[in-house]
Order: structure tokens, then sequence, then C-alpha cells
């Protein structure tokens, strides 16, 4: 087993995360079913199916990393999970019902610990607040084909900052991973924030 790195995850937005931070990793997509279950937390959904996630990949033969990290990310308004719009029409529903309002959004985390079982998991909440919108500009948005694959139809580090008037909390909880409770867990089982590299770059002090 080698002490690397596994993002469980096709999602590129994750990926630049991690990899802005230094971390070498390679990239193993969960198959994980993404299932609700009834009684559910929103909280509990998220970390379910992060840790869904990572076990998935973690037990499939040949994998030869130590750490496995899975995430979820859902938008939360009124207690009602948006998932990615199935076309144009449910986006624009869904940027009508975030528009000049407040909602959350909720990131659940899961590192595992190929060599030892141990595993690390949580939930990071973030409040984002959208201004008003008008019909055009919901249009124009939904036509850039930003929302198609987006949880809540929109994207923050993208076209879609255009609506967002502030957030309370973690904005890389916003793009998909918490980077700072993540980079925790890590060195909590034993991976460092590869820190160093800067140094050996030339840009440290």
């Amino acid at each position: 087993m080698e002490n690397t790195i596994i993002l469980a995850s096709a999602s590129p937005r994750r990926r630049e995360l991690l990899a802005q931070l230094g971390y070498a990793f390679e990239v193993i997509p969960s198959q994980a079913a993404e299932d609700e279950v009834a009684g559910d937390s929103p909280q509990q959904h998220v970390m379910r199916l992060s840790r869904d996630k990572a076990c998935e990949v973690a037990t499939r033969d040949k994998i030869t990393g130590r750490w496995v990290i899975g995430s979820d990310t859902i938008v939360l308004r009124d207690e009602v999970i948006l998932g990615k719009p199935q076309n144009d029409e449910e986006a624009a529903r869904m940027l009508r019902s975030l528009a000049g309002r407040s909602h959350e959004v909720l990131s659940g985390y899961a590192v595992l610990d190929r060599a030892t079982g141990e595993q690390r998991l949580g939930v990071v909440t973030t409040k984002v607040c959208f201004r008003a919108l008008t019909e055009a500009e919901i249009s124009g948005y939904i036509a850039s084909k930003e929302p198609a694959d987006k949880a809540g139809a929109y994207a923050i580090q993208g076209l879609g900052a255009f609506m967002v008037s502030r957030i309370e909390g973690s904005y890389s909880n916003v793009v998909g991973l918490p980077l700072c409770e993540l980079v925790q867990a890590l060195e909590a089982l034993g991976v460092p924030l590869p820190l160093a590299q800067f140094t050996k770059n030339g840009t440290g002090t």
C-alpha cells in the first residue's frame, strides 16, 4: 500500500481545490449510489454519501493509495434539498426560488485510512445570500450552460458569482470541498499539509 491520497470524485472543482494546496493525489470517481434515505437529516445525508463514496473506492481491488477522500455537496432551501437540475425549466425554478433570499450549502467529507481503518467525517454549512434576479438574468445564465451539472443550478466560482451578494462561512465549501476542515482531517490521519514545496521552489521567505 502506497502512502498516497485518492480523491473519490469526478468533480473538476474538487480536484482543483485539492490540487491548489499542493497535495499529490489520484482521482478515482466513486460509483456509490446517491439515494436519499428516509429519516436522514440533510447533515446525515451528506456525511453518509461522503462516507459511502470513500468506502466504495477504498474497497475496490487493485487500489494502492492509503487515504481516500469522499465528499458530497447539497443546496438546502427551507429544508428542501436542491440537487442538479434535470433540464433548463427545473434550473429556472431553482434560481427563482433562491433569488432575493438566503439558503445553505452543506458539504460532507470523509477521509478513510486504509492502513489503520481510521476515518474522519464531518459536515460544513455555509449561508449564501442571492440578490434579486430578473427573468432576463435567469434566462441568460441558463443559456450559458453553467447551471446544468451544479447543485442548486449555480456555481459560485464561475459566472454565477454575479448572483451572490454575500456568504457567511467557508467559500471553498460552497465550491464543493471544505478545505479547512479537510486539511485538519488529513493531518489527524498522518497526512501533513505539503507547505515545504513552496520553500523548495524558492517562493518561501
